[in-house]
């Protein structure tokens, strides 16, 4: 009799499982949905002035967006260009540029509109106490170290980068363009890890010592796949990384060799995300310089940007790329 109720109870919980997945399915859109721009917060620097710092979150998981500076991607007042983006990738993309803004900024606004798919967009970003940051709440924002909210995290110094070569290039369809860029993590903060495997009882625990390497990374692998009843909230596995996006130009006219690690928050299983399980950041190369090989297939501007990330705070460095016939 308690054999059956235990099967009855476990068909009972697999069925309220994948109910929740049916329903999670219902609200999840490759495409057709709106594209919000997002005010992330400010802080103060040494000099008196602000730091703004914005990023968008566009509500489909695979139509990306090519909207050129001009009324429907504008920044005013002092616009329209105030640096942001003009190619947008799907999902949350956050803390993806600044804004920086003198002492006396005061009561006044930014406000940064967007249109997509014919609906417009906008976020208004203020000095309001309420949208004060600082290095932790970014980190909490993205999910850093794995959702830590060390207070350790509130020192944490992001990667140093640079981009070798200049940063204007001009190149012909179908040519290669090799770019170095070179970055490193000045504190080792986050400390680079795994996610501790969970025990087939639910607590913490590892492996004997005298089992192989192998075999404990793909138990951590496996234990750290999302169950149907975790938490959503997105986490980044810790550790220096770096990777290259369109910033500006049509993307789809460009190809990273060798793939790059995506920079927006993709959190369904293995999808080459630092916020997808089982959060396995790659080893930095040994002389700390990662190189890729970008070729265009349509002439333009691009503009190409080097993220390094710590796993909880972003450093950027850009190169325009013109691209003729």
């Amino acid at each position: 009799m308690r054999r059956i109720n235990r099967v009855a109870l476990t068909m009972l919980l697999l069925v309220i499982a994948f109910a929740g997945m049916r329903a999670q399915t219902r609200y999840s859109y490759l495409s057709g949905r709106s594209m919000s721009p997002a005010f992330e917060g400010w802080w103060e620097n040494a000099d008196g002035s602000f730091t703004l710092f914005f990023g968008y979150m566009n509500s489909n998981w695979s139509q990306e967006f090519d909207i050129p500076v001009g009324p429907e991607n504008d920044i005013e007042p002092g616009g329209p260009d105030q640096g942001q983006p003009t190619h947008f990738y799907p999902r949350r993309n956050p803390f993806l540029f600044t804004i920086r803004v003198p002492k006396d900024f005061g009561q006044k606004e930014l406000i940064w509109t967007l249109t997509a798919n014919g609906k417009t967009e906008r976020a208004y970003a203020s000095l309001n106490k309420d949208y004060a940051i600082d290095k932790q709440v970014i980190s909490t924002e993205v999910g850093g170290d794995l959702g830590s909210l060390r207070d350790a995290l509130r020192t944490n110094v992001p990667p140093e980068l640079k981009v070798e070569g200049n940063k204007q290039r001009h190149v012909a369809v179908g040519a290669t363009v090799t770019l170095v860029a070179t970055a490193r993590d000045p504190d080792n903060l986050p400390e680079r890890r795994l996610p501790r495997p969970q025990t087939a009882t639910g607590g913490r625990g590892g492996r004997g010592q005298g089992e192989g390497e192998t075999a404990a990374r793909g138990q951590q692998a496996r234990s750290s796949l999302p169950s149907p009843s975790s938490s959503l909230a997105a986490r980044s596995g810790p550790g220096l990384r770096l990777s290259w996006i369109v910033y500006r130009g049509n993307a789809s006219a460009v190809t990273f060799t060798p793939d790059q690690m995506k920079t927006w928050m993709d959190t369904r299983p293995f999808a080459n995300s630092p916020w997808s399980p089982p959060y396995l950041i790659p080893e930095p190369p040994p002389d700390n310089k990662w190189t890729v090989n970008v070729t265009f297939q349509k002439p333009g501007a691009y503009d190409l940007r080097a993220v390094a990330s710590d796993g909880s705070l972003f450093t950027y460095d850009d190169v325009t790329i013109e691209v003729s016939q």
